[in-house]
């Protein structure tokens, strides 16, 4: 395979995360899955908490396309694929976990508009406690905050705030 086609491959598997990661995380996370998930809509009492177990088990796809496609039993698209799943990782823990959450103190305060609508749409999505009712599943893509918010009211669940919701430092989120 070309480094073209690779790179390709690379980038279109990080987009193809981004409507799986959708969709984990509205229909499994929320759903059937919140007995791990739900961790992570509440006080984290120490570094860990159950929801990490999902990046665990996202993982290892990943680490079986790379060793399968590093070690020749497949062809360079598994090594491509699972190096878009691993960036994509990579991206999550940026995002979500370093910039919204706080779990790791990096000192970034979101400037760009992008990122501030990231942090925000995400922040929203975490102003309902329980599995049903919520808004925004994406990580890479979010809507605008006044369709979030617009959403959250017609559901009736404006103004709602998951009970003593913290980031990773143990501060309280800041209102949405």
């Amino acid at each position: 395979m070309s480094w073209t086609t690779g790179l390709l491959t690379f980038f279109a598997t990080i987009l193809g995360m981004e409507v799986f990661a959708y969709v984990v995380h509205r229909w499994v996370m929320h759903g059937f899955g919140w007995f791990l998930h739900e961790s992570h809509h509440r006080p984290r009492t120490g570094f860990w908490e159950l929801n990490d177990w999902y990046f665990v088990i996202f993982a290892l796809p990943s680490i079986v396309l790379l060793v399968l496609g590093t070690s020749g039993t497949t062809g360079d698209w598994a090594t491509w694929i699972g190096a878009g799943i691993a960036g994509y990782g990579a991206i999550y823990l940026g995002f979500h976990d370093v910039i919204v959450h706080r779990r790791v103190e990096s000192g970034y305060v979101p400037r760009w508009s992008y990122m501030k609508r990231i942090v925000q749409a995400h922040r929203l999505h975490h102003v309902v406690g329980t599995k049903h009712g919520t808004v925004s599943f994406g990580f890479i893509y979010a809507p605008k905050p006044e369709v979030l918010k617009a959403e959250l009211k017609r559901r009736g669940m404006d103004g709602v705030r998951a009970a003593g919701a913290q980031d990773g430092s143990g501060r309280v989120v800041e209102r949405a």
